[in-house]
């Protein structure tokens, strides 16, 4: 059995309230390349091939996971997957390849719960359900599993838990990659390459949990911005709205983490809106004793 290595990356953009994926090709797959042993850092490589799949420079990477389970590709090759998590400022609109990104929620739509807001039913929502609690199959471990991740029996919702979401889903054959699949609907969408829906299920997980204690957010903001637009990314990254008032409070007040600029916006459809910028501070101090934005629990 061939042993090989390869670097792959979760790359993040927010544009107009939207949040995007890197992921291109049929099937749909996260930008991969292997490990080139030239390359100074895997880090530096993970920046040269989003670069180069993307046209934009990632600001904040970290790395994920590494992937190495056997059966991972669909050859007799053990493919070792070391992957990293990029945020970039990408305008996907004006992108110069844009359909090299993808929603991010069509991929993992049981994730977005924008819409629940809303008074139409919830029929994604509505199906899982139904079918979780038959898998559950009068076993109280599973049914648990399910009430805990899926916030049902009025459990609170996670939104850091992504990634067991999806590993769940999964288990109970619920996805189109899982070999116990089963044709319940086509609302939880198609299959990624290999096990990149895994990987882009960690990556949601990884952001979602920092977003609560770090202010990486700023990584997806242009460099002036309004506190709508602001509140908006959250919410496209957490998949869920937060308090206007309270959320306002958090990053002017309690974090100090953002600063007018004294210019104003007209781009609001309304009256103009005061523009923001992160404060200097912000990006030395908080990335090292972190700060809490609210996200509803």
């Amino acid at each position: 059995m061939n042993l090989e290595a390869e670097l792959v990356a979760v790359v993040l953009a927010v544009d107009v309230g939207r949040p995007w994926v890197l992921a291109s090709g049929e099937p749909l797959a996260l930008p991969a390349g292997p490990l080139r042993v030239e390359e100074e850092s895997l880090q530096s490589g993970v920046r040269e091939f989003a670069r180069e799949r993307s046209g934009f420079d990632l600001g904040y990477v970290e790395q994920l996971y590494t992937f190495a389970d056997l059966g991972r590709s669909s050859d007799d090759r053990r493919m070792v997957s070391i992957s990293y998590l990029g945020l970039t400022r990408a305008q996907i609109a004006g992108s110069v390849r844009p359909t090299d990104w993808s929603p991010l929620y069509d991929l993992l739509p049981w994730e977005d719960r924008r819409h629940l807001d809303d008074s139409g039913p919830d029929r994604l929502g509505e199906e899982l359900e139904r079918a979780l609690r038959r898998w559950s199959n009068g076993s109280e471990e599973r049914l648990d599993r399910c009430r805990f991740l899926f916030a049902y029996d009025e459990r609170p919702w996670r939104p850091d838990l992504a990634l067991q979401r999806y590993e769940l889903l999964w288990e109970a054959g619920l996805v189109a990659e899982s070999p116990s699949a089963r044709s319940i609907s086509a609302l939880t969408a198609g299959p990624m390459l290999h096990d990149h829906r895994r990987i882009l299920a960690t990556g949601l997980s990884r952001i979602r949990a920092k977003l609560q204690y770090r202010p990486v957010i700023f990584e997806l903001m242009p460099e002036t911005f309004t506190l709508l637009a602001l509140q908006e990314t959250v919410e496209a990254i957490a998949g869920q709205h937060v308090h206007k008032q309270n959320f306002r409070r958090a990053v002017e007040v309690q974090h100090e983490l953002v600063e007018p600029t004294g210019d104003v916006s007209h781009d609001t459809g309304g009256r103009p809106a005061k523009l923001y910028r992160f404060r200097g501070s912000v990006r030395e101090e908080r990335a090292q004793v972190g700060t809490k934005l609210p996200l509803p629990r």
